[in-house]
């Protein structure tokens, strides 16, 4: 199917750009577990935990499983995107990033790892009664403030500045039933020459966002149809579909740190609870890719229904494919594990089995 869709030589580059990618993945989840499991069954995990005051430490397990994945990080992140002429900022830009990005994961792990312990001191039976409804509220605010507390310590947002383009977005969100006020550019060029378009928020939060390569590289018809799927996902509710399964994966998570954990109050505990958490994420990664997989079906779809436009669908999603160097023909492990989109043939080839059978 690939090569029938995409030149022999964009499948191979492609490939050879996502498959040290693939091993770099690995090698940073088993660094992070392998580093969880150091310090939740180790003497070293008792020295750090002596080391520092008690509320620090789920703080300084996540400090240093960043470190010592920094590395590999480093070279995934910035060294191979610059050497394949996707990255736009310097290394000192990218580290800033990263120190941005490892300050809210410390912020937010920690402050769910010591909510945690807090609940189990003072409720030593039941805890779980009160933490995983806790935690479903925590993944439930943190996907509403997302978009207005996090978005913006990584990129500026401001309206579209064309206003004829702007103008016939706004028309196009009212066919397909979903009015929206603004749709924002992120400035994402400072970072990357790669192309997307994401929806994000809840509630008075929600937003549709481009990325300023986007307009840079698509003509209008195509950046229409990129706005339509993402209006598909709002249509559908899958940012709202997709908090409500976090929140049941977080109650569920306390579910299973009360059977593994014996005592969770006890802040020494920190790595091995952590780790549980990785683990359940990781054994939950091929049915949260198949889901996604499902949604971005049901948006390209609608993308389809309400332009009515296969032509540009097909010149948009083989844009993408090239400016982004998707990978056209992955391996069907990593693509039932990591895959959250259908790939650009697959998307292709639905978009043509539409058109037979809807444009006369």
């Amino acid at each position: 199917m690939p090569a029938e869709l995409f030149s022999v030589e964009q499948v191979e580059r492609a490939r050879r750009y996502h498959r040290p990618l693939y091993v770099a993945l690995l090698l940073d989840v088993t660094l992070g577990l392998a580093v969880l499991s150091v310090l939740a069954f180790t003497r070293a995990g008792s020295w750090l935990y002596d080391a520092v005051p008690g509320a620090a430490f789920p703080a300084l397990v996540v400090a240093v499983s960043a470190a010592v994945r920094l590395p590999l990080a480093f070279w995934r992140g910035q060294v191979r995107e610059r050497r394949w002429g996707f990255s736009t900022q310097s290394s000192r830009g990218w580290l800033v990033d990263r120190l941005k990005s490892l300050g809210v994961t410390v912020v937010l792990t920690s402050g769910a790892v010591l909510g945690l312990a807090g609940v189990a001191r003072r409720l030593p039976r039941a805890w779980p009664f009160v933490a995983a409804p806790a935690a479903s509220v925590f993944v439930l605010l943190v996907g509403f403030a997302a978009p207005v507390v996090l978005e913006p310590l990584f990129n500026r947002f401001a309206p579209l500045r064309d206003q004829q383009l702007a103008d016939r977005l706004r028309a196009l969100a009212r066919r397909a039933g979903v009015p929206v006020r603004d749709v924002l550019v992120a400035d994402a060029s400072r970072r990357t020459r790669k192309v997307n378009a994401y929806v994000s928020g809840l509630g008075a939060t929600r937003r549709v966002v481009l990325f300023d390569t986007l307009l840079r590289e698509a003509g209008p018809r195509q950046v229409e149809l990129v706005v339509a799927h993402e209006l598909g996902h709002r249509r559908a509710r899958h940012v709202a579909k997709g908090t409500l399964v976090g929140m049941l994966g977080a109650a569920a998570t306390v579910v299973v740190l009360w059977a593994l954990v014996a005592d969770p109050g006890h802040l020494r505990n920190a790595p091995l609870v952590l780790l549980v958490a990785s683990a359940l994420e990781l054994v939950g990664l091929p049915v949260a890719a198949a889901v996604s997989r499902r949604w971005e079906r049901e948006a390209d779809r609608f993308s389809l229904e309400v332009t009515r436009d296969p032509e540009a669908f097909e010149a948009a999603h083989r844009e993408l494919a090239t400016a982004n160097l998707n990978d056209l023909d992955p391996p069907r492990p990593v693509y039932a594990l990591l895959f959250t989109h259908p790939t650009p043939p697959e998307r292709i080839a639905a978009g043509r089995a539409w058109a037979r059978a809807t444009v006369p």
